[in-house]
């Protein structure tokens, strides 16, 4: 079983920056990609971007493209989310996921296998 523990989160007020972490507590032959999801009360989990760990290959969701920058130290199986020039209505609960993915289904919350608590994020106007 693969645990993911994330850290990072918090309130910042619009423009600044946050940086979430998340750890793995293994690897396995199960997850060969990490990421970041979101989610506010009543609506699904949101994509916001990924890393896959050999190749290093990213994805972003548009809404963060040019702001966000995802990372991975797969030395210490853990993968970073930079967020910069943060806006309200990034505002959610930021999960780390892990998973077997592909350039077709990154986005899919039902690729990723394994799931962090969550960290809030909450960006004030």
């Amino acid at each position: 079983q693969v645990q993911l523990a994330e850290s990072g989160g918090g309130l910042v007020p619009a423009g600044n920056s946050l940086r979430l972490s998340c750890t793995a507590s293994t690897r396995t032959f199960r997850i060969n990609a990490m990421g970041w999801f979101r989610q506010v009360p009543g609506k699904e989990h949101e994509f916001v971007a990924a890393v896959t760990d050999i190749d290093g290959n990213t994805y972003y969701a548009d809404s963060v493209k040019g702001r966000f920058t995802i990372s991975a130290d797969n030395a210490k199986n853990t993968v970073y989310l930079q967020m910069n020039s943060l806006k309200p209505e990034d505002t959610a609960v930021y999960s780390c996921a892990a998973g077997a993915i592909n350039s077709y289904t990154y986005h899919y919350p039902n690729q990723y296998r394994y799931w962090g608590q969550g960290t809030q994020v909450t960006v004030s106007s």
